[in-house]
């Protein structure tokens, strides 16, 4: 399987068709890649060419190297996601880890605005999840989440949901989040959240409003987080 010759470096060449694979289930999550040096003779081409492309698809957390093993397709493990997408955190304190409780679970049709965010079409039922979720002891985000019934069938059935729901898509329903889009908007609590979160209705919060992303490009969820920042902030380190 060699390569094309076109505008296009050999090495994106090479992450595209990786990816396809990955995005095709040919090697599944904590599954070993083959070596450098069989891809590169597969694909035709050197293996610097095929280091590059995989260097890039680790520095996009598609792929995990591994000291003295090799490299590895990307798993979630609850510990792995929570730390890498959770964003609250005490002031200048230390990645906290949330507890949750879920409130609700329940079908109904997808509105407007869910439609546009997940890129859904005509009939398109939805799972509504509310979640509530803990830190230190304390109740501090109010979650919505929307889960179209195409990519996750019958996810309202699970009995047992984890503390972090990319594991569950991952190893139930195949669909890998690798990024995630935030929007961060000061909004007021609606009022049929303010006796779960502590707080008054109306008062001021900060509302996160996400997609996420699964590895073939998909926002194949979307949900509002309201965020008490009384004790909590919202925290991202740039490298």
């Amino acid at each position: 399987m060699s390569l094309s010759k076109s505008f296009q470096p050999l090495y994106k060449q090479a992450y595209e068709l990786l990816t396809s694979r990955l995005v095709n289930g040919d090697w599944k999550p904590s599954e070993p890649l083959p070596s450098e040096y069989a891809l590169a003779a597969e694909l035709g081409v050197s293996q610097g060419t095929v280091r590059k492309a995989l260097n890039q698809m680790v520095a996009e957390n598609l792929l995990d190297r591994r000291q003295g093993k090799g490299t590895y397709v990307a798993e979630h493990t609850q510990e792995s996601s929570l730390f890498r997408f959770f964003r609250l955190r005490e002031p200048n304190g230390e990645s906290l880890i949330p507890e949750t409780k879920v409130l609700s679970s329940s079908r109904r049709e997808a509105t407007a605005a869910e439609k546009s965010h997940l890129n859904l079409e005509g009939s398109s039922p939805v799972v509504e999840l509310i979640r509530l979720r803990y830190l230190k002891g304390e109740a501090a985000i109010l979650e919505k989440v929307i889960q179209p019934l195409s990519v996750f069938p019958d996810i309202d059935k699970e009995t047992e949901l984890p503390n972090s729901l990319y594991t569950l898509y991952q190893e139930k329903f195949g669909i890998s989040i690798v990024s995630v889009r935030d929007e961060l908007h000061v909004t007021q609590l609606p009022s049929e959240y303010a006796d779960d979160l502590g707080l008054a209705a109306g008062a001021p919060v900060l509302m996160v409003e996400r997609a996420s992303i699964n590895i073939d490009g998909r926002a194949v969820e979307w949900s509002q987080a309201y965020c008490s920042t009384e004790k909590f902030v919202y925290s991202v380190h740039l490298k």
